[in-house]
């Protein structure tokens, strides 16, 4: 394991949050079937995380109630938010983990970073080592360059970033962790900092030793 990485485990811990370590991604499924019941219901965020650890797999699996907001247009997609907010499960990632057991996440609907803060029995997250940062500074501009910018490219959306690959805020003297662009489908709208878990082990982490998501 590297040095970062055993720091970070050892904040998170200190800050209440429950770390976990995997070699690799394919160790991710053996962990989260340990912290999940059947029958239970379990929900995401969108993540092309969970998505290469084969975490959607078992959640469509039959097994368990799976809240899936996929496809769902109007009232009744947020009918699922509300389902997924009381969820037992909840799964997602970090855009950025600091090494001071810090989470960082910026989010557009803001349904995924609602459910971090408060609402399903636990929140178990996957993050690849490459969402690791010394700080929150190194936080925001983790978002700005490489999380933000791919997304809105996933999406399709026709933000800034997309096209220049930065948040256009990096082109200023001293740009502020909320600058960003103006427009409506901007994704950057909510920034939350999990500083300290109260209800302690709430939010899991598994931290991956390979490079996932953006």
């Amino acid at each position: 394991m590297e040095k970062y990485i055993e720091t970070t485990m050892k904040n998170l811990e200190k800050n209440g949050i429950k770390p976990f370590y995997c070699e690799r991604k394919d160790e991710v499924k053996d962990i989260i079937l340990s912290l999940i019941n059947e029958g239970e219901s379990v929900s995401n965020g969108g993540s092309e995380t969970l998505k290469e650890c084969g975490v959607f797999d078992i959640l469509k699996s039959g097994k368990y109630d799976f809240i899936d907001r996929a496809g769902l247009e109007g009232e009744a997609v947020r009918e699922a938010y509300i389902r997924a907010f009381g969820c037992d499960s909840y799964f997602c990632s970090s855009n950025a983990v600091t090494e001071r057991g810090e989470l960082y996440n910026v989010d557009g609907n803001s349904n995924r970073v609602a459910c971090i803060v408060y609402g399903p029995r636990q929140v178990i997250m996957v993050v690849g080592k490459n969402k690791i940062v010394p700080d929150i500074d190194a936080a925001i501009k983790r978002v700005k360059e490489k999380a933000a910018p791919p997304n809105c490219v996933r999406l399709n959306l026709n933000n800034p970033c997309a096209k220049t690959g930065k948040c256009v805020s990096l082109n200023l003297d001293d740009p502020f962790m909320c600058d960003g662009c103006a427009l409506d489908s901007r994704i950057c709208c909510n920034y939350v900092v999990t500083a300290k878990q109260r209800h302690k082990d709430r939010i899991k982490v598994i931290i991956v030793n390979e490079d996932l998501g953006y």
